[in-house]
């Protein structure tokens, strides 16, 4: 271009690299909309917005079948109604998370686990609805997944407050404070499980972590769901025998067919604390039902019972006969977590022409018994509550117990397996 030559105007918007040559598309940088002043990037939520959704989804997600269960339970020829069911469902929907409920017969406080699950499971997809509208899925960011739970969290301890205080005006004297605790650690820790998933930092720490306790980790949580599935077995043959007591406890309530439709409903709801309670029965540290009460395969003993349709399956005594084969069935269930740790660690060695080592064999094996204790501890925990005051203030097993028991048992069964897999399984042909 000649100096005379008049400069031609650049177009107003164009794009030109360093050396004045218009920038193709191919070379063109993708940009990012910046964040908005006190606010998310384009196309996402708040925060704040996100949790308040996912927290109040949650809740009535796991609210409603309550008051529905709760208000067939109450139906009778000349009783029952859509207030009365709601306020039932409001007092059963804060038991279910751990929050006693002050009766004239003393404090009940055995919450129903199956709806303990279904809040978890709710408040776990609300932690993965907020990661995702924050924009985490799949960062790996330890501080984002906090985030979401803590957001989760703080939402749904507003809404246990809200509940305790409309129970309150409905005559139920339910601590606030307490409500307010008891959602905030459920929403936290529940959502955190959830964000943790999404956002891979579960993924991430179990890379980080050593073989030999990811691989204890597992064998210990195929173990506690062993012993729980041999405990749901034995629950349900029982309940299944005292089917015709049970039958006749659901009768003498006289509320009609849709009445006793919502009891055996209400009955389902505290199967999974008779799944607990027998698999206690099953290790050896048995259950209360009572004050003073012991229900132990070496012995049984109890008083008057509520008329609940789940306690016709009690034993009537201590184990005998062939009943005694009972004892070896938490044994077994660490002998087969054993086995199966063998079996996938030979053949992972397998792939590696290599021969299996028995150290990281035997101390995966050992981790295994704490891990199911601790998790069988807890469970038995919180299938445990008072059902009210005086003789029916102790129901359920005592979980330091269930869990020593546990440790021991699932440690001996899962080494003597793994040991006796391992040394009975020919070596990788070089």
């Amino acid at each position: 271009m000649s100096p005379d030559t008049p400069e031609q105007p650049r177009r107003s918007g164009a794009v030109t690299a360093a050396d004045d040559r218009p920038v193709t598309p191919a070379t063109r940088e993708r940009r990012v909309p910046a964040p908005r002043a006190g606010g998310s990037p384009r196309g996402r939520a708040p925060l704040a917005v996100a949790a308040a959704v996912a927290a109040a989804g949650a809740a009535l997600t796991s609210y409603l079948p309550v008051a529905v269960v709760l208000g067939l339970a109450q139906l009778s020829e000349d009783a029952g109604s859509v207030t009365g069911a709601l306020r039932a469902g409001l007092a059963g929907w804060l038991l279910g998370h751990g929050v006693p409920l002050p009766t004239d017969a003393g404090p009940l406080g055995l919450a129903p686990l199956a709806l303990t699950a279904l809040v978890i499971w709710r408040l776990a997809r609300a932690g993965v609805h907020v990661s995702r509208a924050i924009g985490a899925r799949g960062g790996r960011s330890t501080r984002q997944a906090l985030t979401a739970a803590v957001a989760v969290g703080v939402g749904y301890a507003l809404l246990g407050v809200l509940a305790a205080v409309l129970a309150r005006a409905g005559g139920a004297a339910v601590s606030p404070v307490r409500a307010a605790v008891a959602f905030a650690l459920i929403g936290t820790l529940a959502a955190l499980a959830g964000a943790a998933r999404i956002t891979g930092v579960a993924a991430l720490l179990a890379d980080r972590a050593p073989t030999v306790l990811r691989d204890g980790f597992r064998t210990g949580l195929v173990a506690g769901l062993l012993l729980i599935a041999a405990g749901a077995g034995a629950a349900g043959l029982a309940v299944a025998t005292g089917g015709g007591d049970a039958a006749d406890m659901i009768g003498a309530y006289r509320t009609g067919v849709a009445g006793q439709a919502g009891i055996v409903l209400v009955s389902l709801a505290y199967a999974p604390n008779a799944t607990l309670w027998s698999t206690s029965y099953l290790l050896g540290p048995g259950f209360a039902v009572g004050a003073d009460t012991a229900v132990r395969t070496s012995e049984v003993s109890v008083g008057a019972l509520p008329a609940v349709p789940l306690l016709a399956g009690l034993p009537r005594g201590p184990v005998d006969g062939l009943g005694a084969a009972l004892l070896a069935v938490p044994v077994l269930a660490g002998m087969t977590a054993g086995w199966l740790l063998a079996r996938r660690l030979l053949r992972l060695a397998a792939d590696q022409r290599a021969p299996l080592a028995w150290g990281p064999l035997l101390g995966a094996a050992a981790i295994a018994g704490p891990v199911a204790g601790v998790l069988l501890g807890v469970a038995a925990r919180a299938s445990g509550g008072p059902l009210g005051g005086g003789r029916l203030a102790e129901m359920g097993p005592v979980a330091w117990q269930v869990a020593a028991v546990t440790t021991a048992v699932v440690g001996v069964g899962a080494l003597l397996g793994a040991a006796a897999t391992r040394a009975f399984t020919r070596p990788p042909a070089r």
